[in-house]
């Protein structure tokens, strides 16, 4: 059964959104706030061969858990990923643009940000040193499948990403998230 609904076209794009933004970037310090503005284009299902991608704009100002190395580095990259990749889901939810989540609403999308989301898979490589004061990210959802897990159904989402200066990429890698789709409820 599609899930997808009329109101998410095949082919799309979705602007940046500040409230949305905002609210995806509420669990961080705001020293750790990296993410300024993102865009999520939807070009096909996922699950089927399509792609639903985010293109987001950063800025660290200085890192918030070491003294300054001069270049973006594996943690930073981590926490930009989780940032783009929330703000992706959430972006999907509100516009009913990616099974399994077109059967969310943004209240389940913020009770589950933190506890069902989880990076089982991370890979990144560094072609060159980039500062990392502005530049840009994309993520793109490369593959989509529903497994039953221990606590009920887990969608695993595979990811492609990459972060570059100006239009130069400087690393990219791939990410696997697993994603509680049940809730399990407290005894």
């Amino acid at each position: 059964m599609d899930l997808i609904t009329p109101a998410a076209p095949r082919s799309a794009e979705y602007g940046s959104d500040g409230q949305l933004l905002e609210r995806v970037l509420t669990p961080y310090k705001p020293h750790c706030r990296y993410l300024k503005s993102a865009t999520v284009t939807r070009q096909g299902e996922p699950r089927d061969g399509g792609r639903v991608s985010a293109r987001g704009e950063f800025g660290i100002p200085e890192s918030c858990y070491i003294d300054d190395t001069g270049h973006f580095n594996s943690v930073e990259f981590n926490l930009c990923f989780n940032q783009l990749v929330y703000y992706l889901l959430a972006k999907s939810v509100k516009e009913r643009a990616m099974w399994p989540f077109s059967t969310w609403t943004l209240d389940e999308f913020w009770a589950r940000q933190l506890p069902d989301i989880l990076i089982v898979d991370f890979r990144s490589t560094f072609r060159r040193a980039m500062r990392g004061r502005a530049f840009w990210g994309e993520i793109d959802v490369v593959g989509m499948d529903e497994r039953d897990g221990d606590d009920g159904s887990i969608a695993l989402v595979s990811t492609l990403c990459r972060y570059g200066e100006e239009e130069m990429p400087a690393c990219h890698g791939g990410v696997r998230l697993a994603v509680r789709m049940t809730r399990t409820r407290a005894a």
